[in-house]
């Protein structure tokens, strides 16, 4: 993963001057309550029992975020360590209170699951979808916060429209992300799920499947040329191609059908039509 974007990102959003460090208050844990729009979605529970055994012998190190919401406290950053806190039978926790819009609050719990690797691929995707839909930030603007190429971002979202199944695989790690954008090429939908099995019972990598997609779209291009090819038009239109210069196609039937003439410039147009109309 690109840090490089993301190693001043919580900090560029949340800045904390020697204010908010001394306005560290507690707040009872009963008081605050999640954020729906949390990208993350599952929490380790192994993972959750050994932060609150923590707790229990160190207590919260670093504060939580949290802003005002209908009378109660919405957590911002820091839903683990809530989380933790309740298991360990906490009341209170330390925790800065910030003034923020809902967008800011998206954009900081996505960047602060990032930072951690947090988040599966799938969650990942839904708060890019969430951020760019609903809050009206453009991949640019979002490439620049979370420090990912736009081509990352577009790609990432694009795993939302592969079928549930190949989803589930994702959610239970039998595939990653890697596996499910190769997936995306396969446009035939029980190719594809084959595909994505065999990846979760064979365990192939990525490189693997890559390679597999690689040959299964040349195929079915070869096919496909093939199919568009009428015998009857092959000599007539290497014919054509002698006399243009260039690549032609006669696609049809010999009643009806159409030719298709292939030009890379302004100048070579010009010399096509000289040549036709001469």
């Amino acid at each position: 993963m690109n840090k490089r974007g993301l190693g001043k990102g919580l900090s560029a959003l949340i800045p904390m001057d020697e204010k908010d460090k001394e306005s560290i208050q507690e707040v009872q844990v009963k008081d605050i309550h999640a954020n729906q729009n949390q990208p993350r979605k599952n929490f380790d529970e192994q993972k959750l029992n050994e932060l609150a055994d923590s707790i229990k012998e160190h207590g919260i190190l670093q504060p939580v975020i949290l802003r005002k919401k209908a009378g109660t406290y919405e957590l911002v950053a820091g839903e683990r360590r809530w989380r933790a806190a309740q298991k360990a039978g906490i009341e209170k926790i330390p925790a800065i209170i910030k003034d923020l819009s809902d967008s800011d609050v998206m954009e900081i719990a996505l960047i602060e699951n990032l930072q951690r690797e947090d988040l599966n691929p799938l969650e990942e995707a839904a708060a890019y979808k969430k951020l760019i839909e609903e809050f009206g930030m453009t991949q640019e603007e979002l490439s620049k916060r979370v420090g990912k190429s736009r081509s990352q971002i577009a790609n990432t979202v694009r795993l939302l429209n592969l079928d549930d199944e190949i989803k589930e695989l994702i959610s239970e790690e039998k595939l990653t992300a890697g596996h499910a954008r190769a997936l995306l090429a396969i446009e035939d939908k029980k190719e594809r799920l084959r595909l994505a099995r065999k990846i979760s019972e064979d365990n192939m990598s990525v490189r693997q499947i890559e390679e597999t997609v690689k040959i299964k779209t040349q195929e079915k291009r070869k096919s496909k040329k093939n199919e568009d090819v009428n015998p009857a038009f092959v000599e007539i239109s290497e014919r054509l191609q002698r006399s243009l210069g260039t690549k032609v196609k006669i696609k049809g039937s010999e009643k009806r059908g159409k030719i298709e003439i292939e030009f890379y410039s302004e100048d070579e147009l010009e010399r096509i039509l000289e040549t036709i109309i001469q």
